[in-house]
Formats: C-alpha cells, structure tokens, sequence
C-alpha cells in the first residue's frame, strides 16, 4: 500500500521568470526627507501627548473642588 507522490520536473526552458518588484532607487536626499518626517512626526506626538498630561494634572491640582481628604 505505498502510493508514490507525483513529481513534477521543470526544465530550465519551461521556468517562467519569477516576478520581482521593479526596485526603486531612493535617493540619499530622499531617504533623509524620510527619515526627518518620521521624527518630526514622533516629537509632535510626544509634544501632544506631555501637553495633554500636564493640562490634565493642572485641572486635577487646581480644581475648584475639594476633596474629601481636605474636609
């Protein structure tokens, strides 16, 4: 009960060209644009986000409130 598995032989000739990617030379220029953009985008997020977090810990210290531990 041995069934052999069937083997397909490609030929050289018979090898279609496998596809590749056009490559994209990026210049030295416009990798560093890239490079600049992507950090300037990080320091604007981290920029927002501690802005946010200290507007947030102001309201909270300077409420109008009090609190039930000042009573």
């Amino acid at each position: 009960m041995t069934t052999k598995a069937r083997v397909k032989v490609i030929k050289k000739k018979e090898q279609k060209d496998s596809f590749e990617p056009a490559k994209v030379e990026i210049s030295a220029k416009q990798s560093a644009r890239e490079m600049v953009s992507t950090v300037t985008g990080w320091v604007n997020d981290f920029q927002c986000r501690r802005r946010e977090e200290t507007k947030q810990a102001f309201e909270v210290l300077f409420s109008s409130q009090p609190k039930t531990s000042e009573m």
